[in-house]
């Protein structure tokens, strides 16, 4: 999912949002056949256009600047009204209510900039963007709206009568206005603004270098090896690692050229570090690292490089005999070549699971059909939440493709929950990963009811033929799973304020409820409930499950200790500034938190994209996983599919968004306060492998 700078009123988020239109719905189907068939061609050619999300004026692009005039003339009374009510509750309802304004508009263009097919729309969506973010810059130096929020949290009487949720966004939305340096004075608060201006320009220049192919004369490689990359001309391009080749050379090759220094990005990185630092300076903290990890479980940089070191420590050991293994499998594949290097390290730790485990993804995809997955889910949701997914057919020109299905999510006691709406598959066009993206965050109306949320997925699924349904491999059964906790997410979260609503929380627990998920997608109890071969119906053996699990923890040290490494990078590239280029910093602590050796005239910094919209919070993937394997093992390891479980992780996690403290919420599921050494704990022992597994695959 792509992560954007956090702005004042949460406007540009790392997650997207909008408001859409509510219509009562009409008919709802069973989950698993929307998805197995090709999407029906549409008969109703006469119905009316309902406009993109079922948001009237959107259908066009024309419509774009229509919506962005009402949001902002919406906005000018907003801010009236905040600036002239006496503090209390309203103050902060009234700055929930600006912010869903901005967000309406702000969030559809967003999505529709990067996901609709269309490069008219597209475009509309991209001047939009532009229009309501110039409008952010505005309110992030509004004096008079901080004031307003400011005489709140500075009346004890007022605070005291504010529920916990009610003071926390308080708080938040002020810590908004502080990172844009509100509280400075007139020429600092003018840097301010420049610094904000120049880290947009270096973020979007420092994304796109990440993604240009670098190229090389054709002439300089051998003959066998042009027909591995691209050509242009009399220039061979290449735009990635390849690091899925068999072949030493090509991988070799690929990882050289491609990460090969360009002295122009090395500018645009250490300006952008620059700029962060100075930013983060004015603004009153230590460093960016500081700013970025107020209110995150981590709290502290200290904190994180606490949790790295840990890490590393416990899984020394384990890390050196994996690499071990993966120099013994180059020895025996290449013994002409047999030094281990950074380019071997994916593939050959894929041969070693290959070898070790025939988990060959063509011999799972014909259990996993899409429909079949999507009904597993639509199971553990039933069971866990008493919510059903229902498929919904959209109305003319309410999405963007015809290939995106729509799902209700729908409890059996509470109603209609909100919306899904399921980009599954294959365009050239859109965004080749996975993501998750809020569309309309839920919070409380005036009038009482709810407003419901509204998100997209999206993923690059293979296109069901006339003969098959859409198979997947169990990578993208997985990656189903973990965007699904995403969505779910935000389904499940009942909060008051659209501001802090479902994954609109601290980076370090988003990903939570999307990571536990992948542990449900290989518990064999789950996946015995759906996994059956789509042409005669046999159920996956639990043999092969077992394997499949087991798989992954095979060079499962050296995995993590290289997400380590990165993490370790990012933090020391956000904290004090050094006298040391990016590159020498990257040397230094690939050495210290990595086993393999640093390549020559090579920038691996200048391709890591992470920085930009997860800078001095990378480490929140491995936290993450951390705290899902904790709830995993206490709470479902046991029963998967208790209720009683799924009731409180509902209570207890999902339903406060950002609402609450990130680390109350893991006390609160857990019923304990877990220390970083239990967080280490929990992902070393993660690779312990199951006994189990190897008694069965000698029974089988």
């Amino acid at each position: 999912m792509s992560a954007c700078k956090v702005l004042f009123l949460g406007v540009l988020r790392h997650r997207v949002r909008l408001r859409l239109c509510s219509r009562n719905v009409t008919t709802w189907s069973p989950v698993g056949a929307a998805f197995n068939a090709k999407a029906a061609k549409r008969l109703d050619l006469y119905q009316q256009n309902v406009g993109l999300f079922g948001v009237p004026e959107l259908k066009s692009t024309e419509g774009f600047e229509v919506v962005q005039k009402k949001a902002l003339q919406e906005t000018e009374c907003l801010v009236e009204k905040a600036c002239s009510t006496p503090p209390g509750r309203v103050t902060v309802e009234t700055f929930d209510k600006l912010s869903d304004s901005l967000c309406r508009v702000a969030d559809l263009a967003d999505f529709i900039k990067v996901a609709h097919p269309d490069p008219q729309y597209r475009e509309a969506a991209e001047k939009t963007c532009i229009k309501i973010g110039t409008t952010v810059e505005k309110l992030n130096t509004n004096v008079d709206l901080c004031k307003s929020l400011k005489n709140l949290l500075d009346n004890e009487e007022v605070l005291a009568k504010l529920d916990p949720e009610t003071r926390r966004v308080a708080e938040l939305f002020m810590f908004d206005f502080e990172i844009s340096g509100i509280h400075l004075d007139e020429k600092q608060r003018k840097e301010a603004v420049n610094l904000n201006v120049q880290l947009l320009d270096l973020n979007n220049r420092f994304l796109m270098g990440c993604h240009t192919p670098n190229r090389i004369e054709r002439r300089v490689l051998p003959n066998h090896l042009h027909q591995h990359f691209a050509s242009e001309g009399k220039y061979i391009q290449i735009a990635g690692l390849h690091a899925d080749s068999p072949d030493d050379l090509v991988r070799e090759v690929a990882y050289r050229i491609f990460l090969y220094p360009n002295s122009e990005m090395l500018r645009t990185l250490e300006e952008l570090l620059s700029c962060r630092n100075k930013l983060a300076k004015l603004v009153g903290y230590e460093s960016y690292s500081h700013r970025a990890l107020k209110g995150a479980m981590a709290k502290s940089p200290d904190v994180v490089m606490n949790f790295l070191q840990l890490l590393t420590d416990k899984l020394k050991d384990r890390t050196a005999k994996d690499l071990e293994m993966m120099k013994d499998m180059k020895t025996k594949l290449n013994p002409m070549n047999p030094d281990l290097m950074p380019w071997d390290h994916p593939y050959l730790s894929g041969v070693i699971r290959a070898e070790r485990f025939n988990i060959e993804p063509s011999l799972y995809s014909p259990y996993f059909s899409l429909g079949a997955c999507m009904e597993g889910l639509n199971n553990l949701f039933t069971q866990l939440f008493g919510v059903s997914l229902m498929a919904e057919q959209p109305s003319a020109g309410e999405v963007w493709n015809d290939d995106v299905r729509k799902l209700a999510v729908v409890h059996e006691t509470e109603g209609l929950l909100g919306y899904i709406y399921c980009d599954f598959f294959y365009r050239q066009d859109k965004p080749h990963q996975d993501c998750h993206f809020t569309i309309r965050g839920g919070r409380q109306l005036d009038d009482g009811q709810y407003q419901l949320p509204v998100v997209v997925l999206m993923l690059n699924l293979p296109h069901p033929t006339h003969s098959a349904p859409s198979l997947l491999t169990p990578a993208m059964m997985e990656n189903l799973f973990h965007e699904m906790g995403h969505a779910m997410h935000s389904m499940l979260a009942r909060t008051h304020y659209q501001h802090v609503t479902g994954t609109r929380c601290a980076t370090d627990f988003a990903e939570v409820p999307s990571v536990l998920m992948e542990y449900f997608a290989t518990d064999y109890r789950v996946i015995s409930q759906f996994a059956r071969h789509y042409q005669t119906g046999q159920p996956l053996p639990e043999s092969m499950v077992a394997r499949l699990c087991e798989s992954k923890k095979v060079c499962g040290a050296a995995d993590t200790q290289l997400q380590v490494f990165y993490a370790a990078l990012d933090q020391v590239y956000h904290g004090k500034p050094q006298n040391h280029s990016t590159t020498d910093i990257l040397i230094d602590m690939q050495q210290k938190y990595y086993g393999l050796p640093y390549v020559p005239n090579t920038a691996w910094q200048l391709r890591f994209s992470h920085l930009v919209g997860y800078g001095a919070k990378y480490y929140s993937y491995l936290m993450s996983r951390a705290v899902a394997s904790m709830v995993w093992r206490q709470c479902f390891h046991k029963d998967p599919l208790n209720r009683e479980m799924g009731e409180r992780y509902r209570r207890e996690m999902l339903a406060h968004g950002g609402g609450k403290e990130p680390m109350l919420m893991v006390e609160g599921m857990l019923q304990r306060t877990p220390s970083i050494n239990d967080f280490v704990d929990a992902l070393v022992s993660d690779l312990d492998p199951n006994f189990e597994t190897f008694i069965m695959d000698s029974e089988g």
